[in-house]
């Protein structure tokens, strides 16, 4: 899959509607998400990702793609996604496995947003 279907894949994953999430995403996956119970699996991650309301917009940046061998793909990417007056910033990764000729499915998803707090050198 070249890099910009990639990431038209990974924005439609944010925009797109609960029957494309479902389409997309692997009956093995295995996510991490910013809310309880924050590591989910199989269907579980297909159920609980597929019913949240999807965004309105979303910009990626800093995106980086790797390939590290025949029929997978790993991604790391910042996002920042709008509906309304609602705003989500993260810094996500995917994982995807090629199915077959121009198929693909998502097995892994994290996101991680900002932390509150800036850690000091200190410790303290």
């Amino acid at each position: 899959m070249e890099d910009d279907r990639v990431w038209a894949f990974e924005e439609s994953l944010w925009t797109g509607d609960a029957a494309h999430y479902r389409e997309s995403i692997d009956e093995s996956a295995l996510m991490v998400v910013p809310q309880p119970p924050y590591v989910l699996e199989s269907q579980a991650a297909v159920d609980a990702v597929s019913q949240t309301p999807r965004w309105e917009r979303v910009t990626i940046s800093d995106g980086r793609i790797v390939r590290p061998q025949e029929g997978l793909i790993v991604i790391a990417y910042g996002i920042e996604a709008t509906k309304g007056d609602e705003r989500y910033v993260a810094h996500c990764t995917s994982t995807y496995r090629r199915l077959e000729h121009e198929v693909w499915k998502v097995v892994q998803h994290q996101q991680t947003p900002p932390l509150t707090a800036e850690m000091r050198a200190d410790g303290g």
